[in-house]
């Protein structure tokens, strides 16, 4: 519990590998009723991959997710972690070389002080030398469990991974839903009928009650008098406040959101605003990658700044945003203001 509050959502060293590239490198998050949750940072961060690990659209590479008690992914190790084994070895050879190289130029200037200590800048010259000798032994390195790669694939194999079935999957997401930030509505049908078919398909609703339900949410986001627009009819504020009605529809538990107001004109921003302002004060949680700082700052009760697929800063977004400790923080959000 979190000031008493239930946690709902655990994710623990989440990583997600295409090839060599690393787009995510052991992320975790633990989400509690209520939240909403900013995730900020440049483009190429690993944000809207995080994002989409987190309701299982992309497979993490490893990693555990477990929603209200029940896990539904769990790989503790995968094969491409051996190539941090294999660039351990590479980084052994270097850390000798460069080891051998400080020792050495700290015999040469020690030697040649010895000889002549009438030249005192070489006691400078020592002491420069044993500083960046005694930092490169300090460093040393973290030798891996595995340095075989046969033996580590066969090791994995005594793994037992948490791998979800499709009716887990779509357990999972009517529970952790996504607005994506391309809308992602059907163009050949209106407005009603996106929002009725997610609770026809995934929850198995009678029609009238598909359609009872989906007028609710469509009051509750301004849209009612568009409910038998075609949605090619729509301006693109319009599109995204029903994409949050289909949403909020299915009854979801978490809300996550991938850059909402990025498609939209300036016009249009602050409509698909105010809707998920009205969202956070009834409570509702909500994980939100966004590059609307005021929003951020402003409604958020927690904000994470990601850079390189790794969470760099996080905490209270008044501290985070006025009071960045990193420097990579500072430099992003100099950009923004």
């Amino acid at each position: 519990m979190e000031n008493d509050k239930e946690l709902i959502l655990s994710i623990k060293n989440i990583a997600k590998f295409f090839d060599t590239n690393k787009i995510l490198k052991d992320i975790s998050l633990d989400v509690y009723k209520g939240d909403v949750i900013a995730i900020i940072g440049p483009s190429g961060s690993g944000k809207s991959t995080f994002l989409r690990c987190i309701n299982l659209l992309e497979e993490p590479t490893r990693g555990s997710l477990t929603y209200k008690g029940k896990t539904y992914f769990n790989i503790s190790r995968c094969k491409d972690d051996f190539i941090d084994t294999l660039r351990y070895q590479e980084d052994k050879e270097k850390y000798k070389e460069k080891l051998i190289e400080t020792e050495d130029n700290l015999a040469i200037y020690e030697n040649k002080y010895i000889e002549d200590k009438s030249d005192k800048s070489l006691k400078k010259l020592i002491k420069e030398a044993k500083k960046e000798y005694d930092a490169v032994r300090k460093k040393g390195l973290s030798k891996l469990d595995y340095l075989d790669n046969e033996k580590y694939q066969a090791s994995i194999k005594n793994d037992h991974p948490i791998i979800p079935n499709n009716k887990e999957l779509n357990a999972l997401r009517s529970k952790i839903t996504m607005v994506f930030q391309s809308f992602n509505l059907f163009n050949n049908m209106n407005v009603l009928d996106n929002v009725m078919l997610a609770q026809k398909l995934i929850l198995k609703r009678k029609k009238a009650e598909a359609k009872e339900i989906a007028i609710q949410y469509l009051t509750l986001v301004n849209m009612q008098d568009r409910m038998n627009y075609r949605v090619n009819e729509l301006s693109g504020g319009q599109k995204q406040r029903v994409a949050i009605a289909r949403a909020l529809a299915i009854n979801p538990e978490i809300i996550l959101f991938d850059e909402p107001t990025s498609a939209l004109d300036p016009e249009m921003v602050e409509e698909v605003l105010n809707v998920m302002r009205k969202l956070a004060n009834e409570g509702k949680t909500m994980i939100v990658v966004t590059h609307e700082m005021n929003f951020a700052k402003n409604v958020a009760n927690k904000v994470i700044f990601m850079d390189k697929g790794l969470i760099v800063e996080s905490g209270n977004p008044k501290e985070i945003i006025n009071h960045p400790q990193s420097e990579r923080l500072q430099s992003f959000l100099s950009k923004t203001r």
